[in-house]
């Protein structure tokens, strides 16, 4: 029962008057929000006029869906589908470059684009109210937690370009709706409604994962959620077992498989658009390439074994390796021996090619001797015409691996240029075959084997590093031959060797998953730590010209989650300290307090799941990666303020206590609307200096020396 109806019973009022009325205010308020969401979010949003941040990225890849041309990228693909297909619908053609941040877009549709993502993003406000409400049926508690969304810049910011962010906070945001939503019908049990609810919400779930993978958050919060109501349900004597069971069958249906199935179709349709080759191919194996029309394996033919003198490019085998490359770029000074480098490429060009030779001669059998497992090889890079090599000087990262280079002068070098050619769970005497054969290239005096592991610095143009490792079992030792060309040898269709989807599927993940822990600062890049992020203590420059934008969370809001999030821990040690102790208060405020530690401990476990794994990764990390967190702190904020002022109408008289409540209810939303339009023109922009010039429009308001506008 909420305050408000406890208080309208004290002074008499007709009970159905009050429904009446308190619904109306209910869609009075919702309704204002709904309007000023709509304000705040596409006020000016055609403005800049030009590629704003990480729509150098989003919108570049939602051109590629509508050309169908192939890309990678670290991220599921639902979010940049949706993108290209906002674009398609609106009339972009997919012509335009996105090629760096800054670049006018003229006569290009891009509106739709941003207007779709504008929209996704418009949705948190109005969810954070009914999320809040569903948990406290409190228009009070919901109001605040709408409020402090639609009045966060930052969070305005970040909702109005060509961003995955909007895509996924909206589908985290009905994700969560979604599970109180099923918490309220847990006495409808297994009506329409409620499997409504359930569906709903594992369609929200597969679509936060298809958007980007930290939407595994809001998932495990659903399944934590899950494994609690299935607890109090075997707790409900007064229900059969096989009720359990049921609803451990209803929610495994609606919870896991449906959402698997819809996350797998998502892939399916990915897969099925992007048909055409493009600059994401070198990141999958030879035969996932196969598929991809334009690519030089797509109804390509050519031997199928190898021999001497073909002239060949390697694929490392493992998740996103690089065809095995070199350039006339030698070692820097004092990175082992100053000779050729030799790396590992993701793209496709003629640095890739190497001619394979007999180990103790140049000469090429004038009849083609097929390559076997456990002969003796040496490598020529085409272009260079040196060998492929190693010695026991260090390699330039991973030091207990032994330099890899290229080394002679036209094919002509020495011992350290032989390797062994094994293939994997093969036998001695076994053909090395093109595509599928995967083998090891093992040092024969050195006794290493050739790997491809760790990212090299700005001087090898951030390719990855090849070196020779001593400890044969590395998991990154696997090769294979993806282009063959003997003049001499017949040539086969690679059709045959085209992969299943579940294969692709399978690659897919790995590939991406690999690419996130391999994202590594580039240079002049602005990084964070997640230390960083609760005290709002640095920003992140959207556009710099003309008109600035940067993205900065209202510090009154931010500040002051922090606050209330030990204000929150406070309270509910306190209380239920209190409550073990059988403290015996008024009957209604124990209500409050249960009411108040169940909720505030669920969004309290949202903001945890949502911000410490961060702690962990060793990936780079962004500003932008705390406001899915930082959405559940502010409507755990906006329960604590709820919680103190329902306090303070039990505790005082009712006109003492509404005179206090009024009070601190006007006094927040009076400064958060006025610290909002302070720090509004980093949102929508500000013409002139920074913020340390007396000129400029910001003037005074740079509070930390981090601040960079």
């Amino acid at each position: 029962m909420s305050i408000n109806k406890k208080q309208d019973k004290q002074q008499n009022i007709p009970v159905n008057d009050c429904k009446k009325s308190s619904n109306l205010t209910w869609w009075y308020i919702f309704g204002l929000i709904i309007v000023l969401t709509i304000a705040t979010r596409f006020w000016n949003v055609s403005q800049p006029d030009h590629v704003c941040w990480d729509e150098t990225h989003f919108g570049k890849m939602g051109s590629w869906y509508i050309n169908r041309t192939f890309f990678f990228d670290v991220h599921p693909p639902l979010g940049k589908m949706l993108i290209g297909f906002s674009g398609y619908l609106t009339g972009y053609d997919g012509k335009y470059p996105f090629e760096k941040p800054g670049d006018k877009y003229g006569d290009t549709n891009y509106i739709g684009m941003r207007l779709f993502c504008t929209l996704l993003g418009s949705t948190i406000v109005p969810l954070a109210f009914l999320i809040v409400w569903d948990l406290t049926l409190s228009i009070r508690a919901s109001t605040l937690s709408a409020i402090f969304v639609l009045f966060d810049s930052g969070m305005l910011t970040l909702n109005r370009y060509i961003l995955l962010d909007p895509i996924l906070l909206c589908f985290m945001m009905c994700s969560t709706w979604g599970m109180t939503r099923i918490g309220n019908y847990k006495d409808k049990e297994f009506t329409p409604i409620w499997w409504f609810w359930m569906i709903f919400t594992g369609i929200s779930l597969s679509c936060v994962m298809a958007v980007k993978f930290v939407g595994l958050f809001v998932v495990i919060l659903v399944g934590f959620y899950t494994i609690y109501e299935l607890w109090r349900e075997l707790g409900d004597l007064t229900k059969p077992f096989i009720n359990v069971v049921k609803q451990l069958f209803a929610r495994a249906l609606c919870l896991i498989i449906i959402p698997s199935l819809f996350y797998i179709l998502f892939f399916y349709i990915h897969l099925q658009v992007l048909n055409k080759s493009g600059s994401g191919d070198g990141f999958f194996s030879s035969e996932y390439q196969s598929l991809f029309e334009g690519n030089s394996l797509y109804n390509s033919s050519m031997p199928r074994d190898l021999a001497y003198g073909a002239k060949i490019t390697i694929k490392n085998h493992r998740a996103g390796g690089g065809y095995l490359h070199s350039h006339w770029h030698l070692y820097p000074e004092g990175i082992g021996a100053r000779q050729q480098q030799i790396t590992t490429y993701s793209h496709k060009d003629e640095n890739n090619l190497w001619l394979v030779k007999k180990f103790d001669t140049n000469i090429i059998p004038d009849k083609p001797e097929f390559i076997k497992s456990g002969d003796l090889i040496r490598l020529e890079h085409i272009i260079t015409k040196r060998n492929l090599h190693s010695h026991k000087e260090p390699a330039p990262v991973t030091k207990k691996h032994y330099q890899v280079t290229g080394y002679g002068e036209n094919g002509t070098g020495d011992a350290n240029d032989v390797w062994k050619i094994v293939i994997e769970n093969g036998n001695d005497g076994d053909i090395i075959r093109t595509v599928t054969t995967k083998f090891k290239l093992f040092h024969y005096l050195q006794h290493c084997v050739l790997v491809s592991t760790k990212i090299l610095p700005k001087w090898a143009f951030d390719q990855q590093e090849v070196s020779c490792d001593p400890n044969i079992r590395s998991k990154s030792n696997l090769w294979n031959i993806e282009t063959n060309n003997h003049d001499k040898l017949p040539n086969i269709s690679l059709h045959v060797y085209a992969p299943s989807f579940i294969s692709r599927f399978i690659e897919s993940h790995n590939v991406m998953l690999q690419g996130n822990s391999q994202l590594k600062i580039k240079e002049g890049e602005v990084t964070s730590r997640p230390w960083q992020w609760p005290i709002n203590y640095r920003g992140q420059y959207f556009s710099g010209s003309p008109k600035k934008i940067y993205l900065l969370g209202n510090p009154i809001i931010w500040w002051n989650n922090i606050i209330f999030i030990i204000i929150f821990l406070i309270i509910y040690i306190y209380t239920s300290v209190q409550k073990k102790r059988c403290n015996n208060n008024q009957d209604n405020l124990i209500i409050i307090k249960d009411k108040f530690r169940n909720n505030g401990g669920w969004l309290f476990i949202a903001w945890l799941l949502h911000y410490l794994p961060f702690w962990c990764m060793t990936r780079i990390l962004y500003f932008h990666h705390y406001f899915p967190a930082l959405i559940y702190n502010t409507m755990l904020t906006s329960i604590t303020i709820n919680f103190i002022m329902d306090y303070i109408d039990v505790k005082f008289k009712s006109t003492t206590a509404n005179t206090i409540n009024q009070i601190i209810f006007g006094f927040i939303i009076s400064t958060i609307v006025y610290s909002f339009y302070l720090f509004a023109p980093l949102t929508y922009g500000f013409d002139g200096p920074t913020a340390n010039s007396p000129n400029s429009t910001m003037y005074g308001l740079k509070w930390m020396d981090s601040w960079e506008f």
